[in-house]
């Protein structure tokens, strides 16, 4: 017998995963304020430029995933082809100088009527809900290499030209992961996985020993403290920003490597911020969060009503902890420097939404799937 559908919201049934989110999205305007108050003062004259905006990106993302909680799951089953074709017009867009905003060497925005928008963001999702419908329509067959492994491949590579040509190297490592594991979990032959092998070695000495910051990247890793006060900088203010933090921090707002040490300490080494004002126990907390939140993807995976929605919430759940380990292994040196933001944390507007997007596929079928369990 089947059991009564829920009628609780599943925005407000999934509290496993909306209040560990809530927390980190809490923790994480606070940690911006307190990261960004001196470079606000000083790029635009307040304090409180970027904590304004954090607000209202987090008022933005709860919507949004209060909204993508309410559709029922299969709805983006029928749609991820379409979501998949503007994923990629949108990497398109990233080319046109007129659409595109240029930072550090790179084209990754799009700036229409005011708005920034990072398409590489939105390719991620678009990924996952196009991968989940295909994998699932294709189970019967999911062991041949021209249908379970080949198809994927293509659409992966051509996403990753558009991207790599940005530059964006770490959307594109994200996105691999992502692909590799959703078509593993799905049953596709290890033999194909790894058959692209042969291929990686030429592919990482053009993308990377022939490109010099990149190839840098990979000898700052190895060692940073050969070279501090230039390649090295980042990792090591990171790192003594960790150092001095302890157990209990030296509290919010009283770190020092904020204070033009650190680069970029309201976005990709957010981390090291909260390890140095929020301390080892702080650090903890984050991380625990964290776990809580993909214990409960992994949960949802496995209870999942159908194959698309088990396929679907076990590639949003990769896509989380994927930018967690990424972003969390270079702020403590574990990891070659890449730019990938703490997920629900750092700052940014598109991350954020699209985060929480994720979270909220994930609540739907979360609740789904109690209700298509049977007794």
């Amino acid at each position: 017998m089947t059991k009564p559908a829920n009628t609780i919201h599943p925005f407000f049934s999934e509290k496993a995963i909306l209040f560990p989110v809530l927390l980190l999205c809490g923790i994480g305007i606070i940690m911006v304020y307190s990261a960004s108050s001196s470079i606000g003062i000083e790029e635009h004259g307040s304090a409180f430029f970027y904590i304004r905006r954090q607000v209202f990106f987090f008022g933005i993302s709860l919507c949004v995933m209060f909204i993508t909680a309410s559709f029922p799951y299969e709805l983006y089953r029928s749609v991820s082809y379409f979501i998949l074709f503007a994923a990629i017009l949108l990497l398109v867009a990233v080319l046109f100088p007129s659409l595109s905003i240029k930072a550090g060497g790179a084209n990754r925005w799009i700036h229409i009527a005011g708005l920034t928008f990072q398409p590489a963001e939105f390719s991620k999702l678009a990924l996952i809900l196009f991968l989940g419908y295909s994998l699932s329509k294709k189970q019967e067959q999911i062991r041949l290499f021209s249908v379970g492994f080949f198809p994927h491949l293509m659409i992966f590579l051509l996403l990753s030209f558009l991207i790599i040509i940005q530059p964006d190297f770490g959307t594109l490592v994200v996105l691999g992961l992502i692909t590799w594991g959703m078509m593993f979990i799905a049953g596709v032959k290890f033999i194909h996985l790894i058959s692209p092998l042969p291929l990686v070695i030429p592919v990482l000495y053009f993308f990377v020993y022939k490109v010099d910051y990149r190839l840098e990247r990979i000898l700052v890793f190895l060692n940073p403290w050969a070279d501090p006060y230039n390649a090295g900088y980042q990792i090591t203010h990171s790192l003594k920003a960790f150092g001095s933090g302890g157990l209990f921090g030296k509290g919010i707002g009283l770190g020092m490597q904020k204070m033009h040490y650190l680069p970029e300490p309201h976005t990709d080494f957010i981390f090291s911020i909260i390890g140095e004002e929020l301390g080892l126990i702080g650090v903890i907390l984050v991380l625990f969060l964290y776990l809580i939140v993909l214990l409960k993807g992994i949960s949802i995976a496995k209870k999942a009503g159908t194959l698309f929605g088990a396929f679907t919430a076990a590639g949003l759940t990769i896509y989380i902890a994927v930018q967690v380990i990424i972003n969390t292994g270079v702020a403590l040196g574990a990891l070659p420097t890449k730019g990938l933001t703490l997920p629900f944390i750092s700052y940014g507007g598109t991350s954020l939404i699209i985060n929480m997007a994720a979270i909220g596929i994930l609540m739907n079928i979360g609740a789904s799937g109690y209700d298509e369990q049977t007794v």
